[in-house]
């Protein structure tokens, strides 16, 4: 009988050590050391190319080939595009970088209830026009992928259904069918018979996952798996996970919002931070051909407090509402609480914007928000923020029709910003007649006709934004 090997892991990162610990040395979270007991198979086993063990998929697949491939000159590498699959919804094909490529992996997340099953059985119905599609799921039954798919209007004899959790099984599915792509729903439900560990953990995950990607690659099935996710909207289970595939797609968003806004953080193939919009209907997830109109949709005009920018998704600029309320303290350390843009970041902005206009911000609480549930991070996004907070605290709307980007510096400066002709050209598409721009983003603009552009207000500091800004 073979020994039991107990092995310790991270489930944030993944990190291996040799006992537990309270603090990862990987990446420093707390009390998430995980002990995992596998049980190495002996040889012989499992027959070859059954991929039944953990080393199965390590032992070559049915058809013989090689575990080590022949390496070969760089010189001689194909240079050929990579053949790709569209799924048939622009949105989606923008995401990926122009559609699915044969052979891929791609990791979708996003908490539960998002629209991810929906999102990937609508691709399976356009997917399954051009060749045998595989659905398959651990969660639910046939029955029930049935209804879903009479709830969105899916009907394809192309579909081919398959409720298993078991990795052996899967493969074996998948090397005898050869769909030109396959769903896995999800992933944290499959399980390699000979680990012992329960299915969703470390190493369940990790090898399931590395048995997927070898069939991905040498059969050249796209295969798309589906995460869920941690009480901190990250893909469950190790991060390494993240590293082992092609793509990862994060749903980001409130469920009970209108709009789900999918992003990809690591692309391959594409840019990343692109992003595509949809709209849940009683259909499915219908796509937004506009987000910058659907993100500006009912906001209200004449208002202090309330700032529009503009963000660089991807390759795509997008125009968003930033919010701010501002209310004095209630308690003895003032409150800062933010969605949609970091808290740390909106510290900084809010120290800066105090220190060079003593507007008395650090005996008051402050509420900042960027509506539409997406999420923005870039430093363009900087003045708007300080423009929102400024207009709440005076209680004076800023001038109609204007749109604020700039990166604001610790001494006030405002910074360059990139893409900055696309963000104006975005913002006169939208009707906005002026921009504030940072003067040193002059230049950018040198070439641009002008009939493409608002009016442009170039500033330098702080200081000379808040004189043109009412």
């Amino acid at each position: 009988m073979a020994k039991s090997k107990a092995s310790f892991f991270c489930s944030e990162c993944g990190h291996e050590t040799s006992g537990w610990m309270g603090k990862c040395p990987g990446c420093g979270a707390w009390n998430t050391i995980v002990e995992e007991k596998a049980t190495p198979s002996s040889s012989g086993s499992s027959a070859p190319g059954t991929l039944g063990a953990v080393g199965g998929w390590l032992a070559g697949l049915s058809d013989g080939q090689s575990v080590i491939p022949s390496a070969i000159s760089l010189d001689n590498v194909s240079r050929d595009i990579a053949e790709r699959y569209t799924t048939g919804i622009g949105e989606l094909d923008r995401v990926l970088g122009g559609g699915l490529v044969k052979g891929s992996v791609v990791l979708v997340g996003g908490e539960p209830g998002i629209g991810k099953s929906t999102l990937l059985m609508q691709v399976c119905g356009k997917l399954a026009t051009g060749g045998p599609v595989a659905y398959i799921s651990g969660e639910e039954s046939f029955s029930q992928i049935g209804m879903r798919a009479d709830r969105i209007g899916v009907k394809s004899p192309g579909i081919k259904l398959f409720p298993e959790t078991s990795f052996e099984s899967v493969a074996g599915f998948l090397l005898k069918e050869k769909p030109i792509a396959a769903v896995i729903d999800s992933i944290q439900t499959m399980y390699v018979p000979d680990v012992s560990s329960a299915p969703g953990s470390v190493t369940q995950v990790r090898e399931a996952t590395a048995g997927l990607l070898k069939i991905a690659k040498t059969t050249g099935i796209s295969i798309i798996l589906v995460g869920h996710v941690t009480k901190d909207g990250n893909i469950a289970g190790p991060r390494v996970l993240e590293h082992m595939v092609d793509t990862v797609l994060y749903f980001e968003g409130d469920k009970h919002s209108q709009y789900r806004i999918v992003r990809a953080v690591k692309n391959r193939f594409g840019a990343t931070d692109e992003i595509g919009v949809f709209e849940m209907t009683d259909k499915g997830l219908s796509e937004v051909a506009d987000p910058s109109s659907a993100m500006l949709e009912g906001r209200p005009r004449g208002v202090p407090g309330t700032v529009i920018t503009s963000c660089m998704e991807g390759t795509r600029p997008v125009l968003v509402e930033i919010q701010a309320l501002l209310n004095t303290v209630s308690y003895s350390n003032p409150q800062r609480v933010t969605q949609g843009i970091d808290r740390v970041r909106a510290g900084m902005i809010l120290a800066v914007t105090d220190k060079k206009l003593d507007l008395g911000l650090y005996s008051m609480d402050a509420y900042i928000n960027v509506v539409g549930g997406l999420d923005t991070n870039e430093p363009a996004a900087d003045l708007a923020v300080a423009a929102a907070v400024i207009s709440a605290v005076k209680d004076r709307p800023v001038r109609s029709g204007l749109v604020i980007f700039g990166e604001l510096g610790l001494t006030g400066e405002i910074r360059p910003v990139s893409s900055a002709v696309r963000r104006a050209v975005e913002a006169a598409r939208e009707g906005f007649e002026a921009c504030i721009v940072p003067g040193s983003c002059r230049r950018q603009f040198r070439d641009t006709q002008k009939d493409l552009l608002p009016d442009l207000l170039f500033v330098d500091n702080i200081g000379e934004m808040v004189d043109i800004l009412f």
